[in-house]
């Protein structure tokens, strides 16, 4: 677990988490029907490196992208190649940069072009649960508070929240200790400390929270193929509260 220290290490964070937030940005510009994975994988590349950063994932564990591209039924770690958007489909975005030898780690799922009622609302629920684990990353409060506001969010659009991937900790390595589940009861777990930064990143499935790998060894799915949505902010939380590192300027 990091614990930042200094000045210093919380701007080479944040510096991490610009690049991440512009790349999104960039990315939610390019995502439309006709568009590949790879596409947007490239683009992401470029963006990062031409900020000042290195791509977190390429490479980490075999990992042959810079980004992870999860479509519809695809949970996580998917990885980028000929497949074309279409119209209707719901896509998940995992970014990771390296600055200064500190990681900004976040993702996002979008709409490509019209979706259906579903998927509109899954985004919606996954969206605001991240919103609502957010809100709870105060100090001196547990690190289960953020994990009971993302499920109890959720629980109120009648989705499932997977189990078997957390969010974690984040700073001079991807993922850190502690990890955080995004379901379970308040109150417990480690206190969170005024330094502390963390990757919170609810992954929603509109059917069963069950999951399973692909032959690949990286595409997580639904068991039950329904869709599935994610979104993630690495924050530190400090003596004012949770502030968000992972945005665009």
């Amino acid at each position: 677990m990091i614990i930042i220290k200094s000045a210093a290490e919380l701007d080479s964070m944040r510096k991490a988490g610009r690049v991440v937030g512009e790349t999104m940005k960039l990315l939610r510009e390019k995502i439309r029907p006709g568009i590949t994975t790879q596409e947007l994988d490239r683009a992401a590349e470029s963006c990062i490196r031409e900020l000042g950063g290195v791509p977190a994932f390429k490479g980490y564990m075999g990992f042959p992208a810079s980004i992870c591209t999860s479509v519809n039924e695809q949970v996580v770690h998917g990885i980028p190649g000929r497949r074309k958007l279409r119209d209707g489909d719901l896509l998940s975005v995992d970014v990771g940069a390296i600055v200064e030898g500190f990681v900004g780690d976040a993702g996002f799922s979008a709409a490509v072009g019209e979706v259906s009622e579903e998927a509109r609302r899954l985004l919606e629920a996954t969206r605001g649960a991240l919103d609502a684990g957010i809100a709870k990353a105060q100090p001196g409060g547990r690190l289960s508070d953020i994990s009971h506001a993302i499920e109890s969010y959720v629980a109120s659009y009648g989705f499932s929240v997977v189990r078997e991937y957390v969010g974690h900790g984040v700073g001079r390595k991807m993922w850190e200790e502690p990890q955080v589940p995004n379901f379970g009861p308040p109150g417990l777990g480690p206190v969170l400390r005024t330094g502390m930064t963390l990757a919170l990143e609810p992954m929603i499935n509109a059917g069963t929270f069950e999951v399973e790998v692909l032959e690949d060894g990286w595409t997580v799915v639904t068991k039950d193929r329904r869709l599935s949505a994610y979104f993630e902010h690495s924050i530190a939380i400090t003596e004012n509260g949770p502030e968000i590192l992972t945005v665009a300027e």
